[in-house]
């Protein structure tokens, strides 16, 4: 891997900008280790270690030969009642780029080792403030761009994801045992359960490990956002309803086919979601080079997005070039859009597609209904509710995707006379792959990738 954190050191002190770069009112220097204290007190005006927890104190941060840098706040927060369950100190000190950075190598040269990625939140993790699952989900707050994403990810930081995570362990190794039981004292008759009844609450457990695992459709919308993809024949509008959704003149739009030759992103809100639109090369036969790529590149972006707003021109009903597309596009997500309703134009021919929407892009008309549609679309049993707990991530996905499948096969064993003890691998695939949801059992490259994509200070 091309990331990996350190070898962890327990209380080695660390420190970090919690803050944005740039400028701003205030800038925050986290530090955090059995030696934060005596690392702030050397650079602090006044005596940190005789500090109470949880109070703030006005002085000056002062560099090696004595000379003040700038005046601060010093939070001091004693373990294990801080973020990383370590002795922290916090500096607020004047916002801006040149400030901070000096406080910061003050902060470093005075002891400190300067923080990785998440580093923060991984020794909240080691020092158990926070399962693997509450971890994560500190990131996915942070990087929240809509108030669906931001609610999800304080459920997960509150612990309600680990909560069904635990519950579903719990339930399992009360069965492993009344297996294991079975398999050490055959001879003794006992009776905590019959195989019938193991078998019912095995697979009422799976059918909840099936049910949280079904809302990562609803979980990966709200935080990942939505690939939308605009394709269709040259000269139907692509280009001038992307421009019409955006607001905004951000593709050149031209009577000339062919005009747009690569793909085209910009990011917009629609509703409560975040949407990454895309506008590619209208798809024809040709043997133009560029354009050829354009198209090819076009029919990848089609592959990949979450929606596609199969673009039509109502005046040209269905042409050769729409009919292809028409046949080989996957209905289950895509939306018909019939462009340029405010031209004269034949009745539309009925096709079998069960989204579909009339607009037109140069007045504007319509385009409310096609939201419509495109949330129709994306929400098929309607959006989550509030109270709804949603898997956000794709590994957790996975790993309930396996840990079904373990359960799956356990089952069906039991039901054909296995033998407990044969089942037992599965028992233990099961209660691995939960495992690695909230950090029970986890390696050192899952942990990697995980905390390599936080935000340094946190």
């Amino acid at each position: 891997m091309e990331y990996v954190h350190r070898a962890y050191l327990p209380g080695e002190t660390i420190a970090a900008i919690a803050t944005p770069p740039g400028e701003g009112g205030v800038a925050i220097i986290r530090i955090s280790g059995n030696d934060a204290l005596s690392v702030a007190e050397k650079i602090f005006s006044g005596p940190i270690r005789s500090y109470k927890t949880h109070t703030a104190h006005f002085g000056k941060i002062l560099d090696s030969q004595g000379q003040a840098i700038d005046e601060v706040l010093a939070l001091v927060m004693l373990n294990p009642r801080s973020y990383t369950g370590e002795d922290t100190v916090e500096i607020h000190c004047h916002g801006g780029s040149l400030v901070s950075k000096r406080v910061l190598d003050t902060t470093l040269q005075a002891g400190a080792r300067a923080a990785q990625p998440g580093e923060f939140t991984f020794k909240a993790f080691i020092n158990g403030k926070l399962d693997l699952a509450q971890a994560e989900a500190v990131q996915q707050l942070i990087g929240a761009k809509n108030d669906l994403a931001m609610q999800m990810a304080e459920q997960q930081l509150q612990g309600k994801i680990s909560k069904h995570i635990l519950s579903f362990q719990k339930k399992l190794v009360d069965i492993a045992a009344i297996l294991e039981a079975w398999v050490d004292f055959p001879e003794e008759d006992l009776e905590f359960a019959t195989m019938e009844e193991v078998i019912v609450a095995l697979s009422e457990i799976k059918q909840e490990m099936e049910k949280l695992s079904a809302t990562f459709h609803d979980g990966k919308i709200a935080s990942a956002g939505i690939a939308l993809c605009l394709a269709g024949p040259p000269n139907v509008g692509k280009s001038s309803l992307m421009n019409a959704l955006l607001g905004k003149e951000r593709a050149i739009v031209t009577d000339i086919p062919g005009t747009t030759r690569d793909l085209l992103e910009e990011e917009m809100k629609l509703g409560n979601l975040h949407f990454r639109l895309i506008d590619t090369a209208g798809i024809r036969d040709t043997q133009e080079v560029v354009e050829k790529e354009g198209i090819r590149r076009s029919k990848s972006a089609m592959e990949q997005a979450d929606v596609i707003l199969l673009v039509l021109d109502a005046g040209r009903g269905i042409c050769p070039e729409s009919a292809a597309l028409i046949s080989s596009a996957p209905k289950e997500k895509t939306l018909l859009v019939w462009n340029k309703i405010d031209l004269p134009h034949a009745e539309r021919p009925p096709l079998e597609f069960p989204f579909a929407a009339a607009v037109s892009a140069r007045e504007g008309s319509g385009l409310e209904e096609l939201r419509h549609q495109i949330d129709r679309l994306i929400w098929r049993n309607g959006p989550p509710s509030k109270e709804e707990i949603a898997i956000t991530s794709l590994r957790h996905h996975q790993a309930l995707t396996n840990a079904t499948l373990a359960l799956h096969t356990l089952i069906d064993g039991l039901k054909t006379g296995a033998s407990p003890e044969f089942v037992s691998s599965d028992m233990r695939k099961t209660l691995s792959e939960l495992g690695t949801i909230i950090g029970t059992n986890i390696t050192e490259d899952i942990l990697s990738a995980i905390f390599s994509k936080f935000c340094i200070g946190k």
